[in-house]
């Protein structure tokens, strides 16, 4: 696979690519070799806990709803409805094809059922007659519109980017293969989160970017610059949650994880969360600051490396402003019924902002916005090197010699643009000493330098 711009870049010299194949090579080999040590072996710790009760797939054949009874305190208000009964027939289990009842499912989040619904059955027993079990609706089954929705996304993707659409699917796969089998393994195993998360985000980095962009100069600039971003990022998030003495339990789900599982650092998982979180946007920025570079220097291959520098880092500004807004977004949606909450809050607003939890997300979203800024030069400076790196200056055929190109007269240039169209500027001396029509010969100079367009 190779790029996905309308035209193949320059392939870099001999020179270049030695160069890059002797710096990314390396740093390969060391995360596959760290990834290997941190892999989490047997006998790790694992997660406390009892054992689930047993879940099986129903469907409901009858509802029943009825008037719920008094409660039992003093005043006998009635109890929080609905309140009936439900049959379900069990269609999997040692218990298929029979009809259970169940409870209407009542209280905050409790589902809302009606005939001919697909639902998740738990079977209770009863702790003093283990022969006994009562029965319990759970949830929907969302299996099916999972499905359909995954075949929808997996098509629109197919079919907007073609071969390369699939190749970004892989990368996902491969993404979500290494979260699951490498990252979240080796943190509950007690594996220093950061580390982890570091080694993990590279592990991801490689393969979903080669795997997406193809092995080209262009690509390895991007590995490159991510790489950097990321180590960066994780130098700042150190500093920042050292700084603001985050201890991690700034969430429910963190408090939970520590009674489950004590041996976790919660501290480090916030800083891995901080790595995880900034990959996605880091690879977006290095390759699009990576392809502008390859695309300002094949429209214009009389640029130096300062003006592909100046050109590309223009538009990684204007990348950099819209992606600011949307990290914060992106966290603040995330974590919408706790800000709401917090809007309840009676403290002032200065305790509410420094409050751990807001803390977390301030400190999340400030160091990931340094990171992707930091990325924006170092990979347009990779790039611009490069890619500047291939190209051939002009070659005068008479002497043999090489010559730079000529730079185009600004006089020249104005009275082209001013021409009527008929090519020739007004006056009685038009004929003899117009400049050539643009009509016919276009701009002045082809090679002209956009360092100022942009």
């Amino acid at each position: 696979m190779g790029s996905d711009h309308s035209h193949t870049a320059r392939p870099a010299p001999p020179r270049v690519r030695r160069i890059l194949v002797a710096t990314v090579v390396p740093l390969f080999v060391a995360t596959v070799v760290a990834a290997v040590v941190l892999w989490p072996r047997d006998g790790a710790p694992q997660a406390g806990g009892g054992t689930d009760a047993p879940r099986h797939h129903g469907t409901v054949t009858r509802v029943v709803t009825e008037p719920c009874p008094p409660s039992a305190s003093p005043e006998g208000t009635p109890a929080t409805g609905p309140c009936g009964t439900v049959d379900v027939r069990v269609e999997d289990g040692p218990s298929a094809g029979q009809q259970v009842r169940t409870p209407v499912p009542a209280g905050p989040g409790a589902p809302r059922v009606e005939v001919g619904d697909d639902v998740v059955l738990v079977e209770l027993s009863d702790p003093t007659d283990p022969t006994t079990s009562s029965w319990n609706i759970a949830e929907h089954q969302r299996g099916k519109p999972l499905v359909w929705l995954a075949v929808v996304f997996a098509a629109a993707i197919v079919t907007f980017g073609r071969w390369r659409g699939l190749a970004a699917l892989a990368g996902l796969a491969a993404s979500f293969a290494i979260l699951l089998t490498f990252v979240l393994p080796g943190i509950s195993a007690g594996r220093p989160p950061l580390l982890v998360a570091v080694v993990g985000a590279a592990l991801i980095m490689f393969v979903v970017l080669y795997l997406t962009h193809g092995v080209t100069a262009q690509t390895s600039v991007a590995v490159l610059g991510t790489l950097g971003s990321l180590v960066l990022t994780g130098v700042l998030a150190t500093i920042a949650t050292a700084a603001t003495r985050l201890t991690g339990f700034g969430s429910e789900d963190a408090t939970t994880l520590s009674m489950f599982q004590a041996h976790v650092d919660l501290r480090g998982l916030l800083l891995a969360g901080i790595i995880i979180g900034s990959l996605g946007v880091l690879d977006d920025v290095t390759v699009t600051q990576a392809a502008t570079v390859t695309e300002l220097a094949n429209a214009n291959p009389g640029l130096s490396r300062l003006q592909l520098y100046r050109a590309a880092t223009r538009v990684g500004r204007a990348h950099i402003a819209s992606t600011v807004n949307t990290i914060v977004l992106a966290y603040a949606g995330a974590s919408l019924p706790l800000l709401l909450l917090l809007t309840a809050d009676t403290r002032p607003l200065g305790q509410i902002l420094t409050s751990e939890f807001l803390a977390q997300e301030i400190v999340r979203s400030a160091v990931a916005t340094l990171g992707l800024i930091a990325a924006v030069p170092l990979t347009t400076g990779l790039a611009a090197v490069v890619t500047a790196a291939g190209a051939t200056p002009t070659r005068d055929a008479d002497a043999d010699v090489l010559t730079p190109r000529p730079r185009p007269d600004r006089t020249e240039t104005l009275a082209a643009l001013s021409s009527p169209p008929g090519g020739r500027p007004d006056g009685p001396d038009s004929e003899r000493n117009a400049p050539p029509s643009t009509a016919t010969t276009g701009w002045p100079e082809p090679n002209r330098s956009t360092d100022t367009a942009w």
